[in-house]
């Protein structure tokens, strides 16, 4: 069953060549990968500030997504940036994450994970995800390497170096038995490193994807997906005209902009 699926690189400038690629090699045969950034914002989101000016993107262009008929959208970014708020703004299309996909599925491979993060600064708001996703118990550590979303890729042999050194700390002492590289800008570093340790160590990006994957074909052939009452119900539609919303924030735009129009 051929499926589309949206990544959302939620920064004004990012490496969607080089993920898409990266991630290209790795999706099924069937599914359709479109990756785009947004038109505009900062080059990282280690701020909270940052992903406030990002939000509101984010949010309609996942709302165009779904109305250009995509199975699934996943927003690029270790903190999650918005997905709670995205599943109440779509109607059918599952909206994944790559904190939370991540946490998933390590649980199911080991009793505790570790998350190496690029700075200490992270770890307060991916501490607070961790939690909410009922994780807390499943985490071994946060590992800071002191590295920004920007220096990853700058000297590639050092931040190997430093991922090692964390990662075997992580699992000599912390006692973790699988290894989460708690940031999309870190796509590539996994297979060494897993390789080297003997555990499974997740590539984040990678991670989204499959459970996109998994979520469109659970929509697709079961018609499983977010559930509309409750936490995710989404906002009433008669609010928006007398409270002026789609003319205020132009939700159409993202659509003509995510078609290249």
């Amino acid at each position: 069953m051929k499926q589309r699926i949206l990544y959302i690189d939620p920064v004004g400038k990012g490496v969607v060549e080089e993920g898409h690629q990266f991630l290209t090699s790795r999706k099924r045969e069937d599914t359709e990968l479109k990756m785009v950034m947004l038109p505009r914002g900062p080059e990282h989101l280690e701020y909270r500030y940052y992903e406030a000016l990002v939000l509101v993107d984010i949010l309609h262009l996942v709302q165009a997504a779904e109305r250009d008929g995509f199975d699934a959208a996943i927003i690029g970014c270790f903190y999650d940036v918005g997905l709670q708020a995205a599943r109440e703004v779509t109607e059918r299309m599952p909206v994944v994450a790559p904190c939370e996909a991540s946490t998933h599925i390590a649980a199911t491979l080991g009793d505790k994970f570790s998350i190496i993060v690029g700075r200490r600064k992270w770890i307060p708001e991916m501490m607070e995800n961790v939690i909410s996703y009922g994780m807390k118990d499943r985490l071994a550590s946060f590992k800071s390497v002191d590295l920004g979303v920007l220096e990853f890729h700058q000297d590639e042999e050092e931040t190997a170096r430093r991922f090692r050194q964390a990662a075997h700390e992580a699992v000599e002492r912390d006692g973790a038995e699988v290894i989460i590289l708690g940031c999309t800008a870190t796509y590539g570093f996994y297979r060494d490193l897993q390789e080297e340790l003997g555990v499974p160590v997740l590539d984040s990006m990678i991670a989204a994807l499959k459970t996109a994957e998994f979520a469109a074909e659970l929509k697709g052939r079961l018609g499983w997906s977010h559930s509309k009452i409750g936490a995710y119900e989404s906002p009433p539609q008669e609010e928006f005209a007398p409270w002026r919303l789609e003319e205020q924030y132009d939700f159409g735009d993202m659509g003509s902009w995510l078609r290249g129009e």
